[in-house]
């Protein structure tokens, strides 16, 4: 289903994952219909950012722990870290073009910092 892309997540690889550069985080589960409707986005933008942005999906009924973390109560929720640190969130379904915006602020910032 998810683009070759795509990395998966678990509560026990999360933090090593997300310590370098700009990660997005999809946090998903099977029966979530907005999540299922997201998906093909994620996969987009994972194609289109290969190389600038890791992007991620982390299952919320299989990892309960990292969700916890970051008080995430409703998903689909995306997740921008920079550098280990929480940059952004989207809640809910979101247009393609917003979250590219969002990651776009980031790897600005990023660039900027070099």
């Amino acid at each position: 289903m998810a683009s070759d892309k795509i990395k998966i997540f678990t509560d026990s690889t999360f933090d090593a994952e997300i310590k370098n550069g700009v990660t997005l985080v999809d946090f998903w589960a099977e029966w979530c219909g907005p999540c299922l409707r997201l998906a093909p986005t994620v996969d987009a933008l994972a194609s289109e950012y290969d190389g600038r942005v890791t992007v991620a999906k982390m299952n919320v009924d299989e990892n309960p722990n990292v969700p916890g973390r970051f008080m995430i109560r409703g998903i689909p929720t995306l997740l921008i870290f920079k550098n280990g640190q929480l940059a952004d969130q989207i809640v809910g379904l979101a247009a393609k073009e917003e979250i590219a915006r969002k990651l776009d602020q980031q790897l600005v910032r990023a660039d900027n910092a070099d």
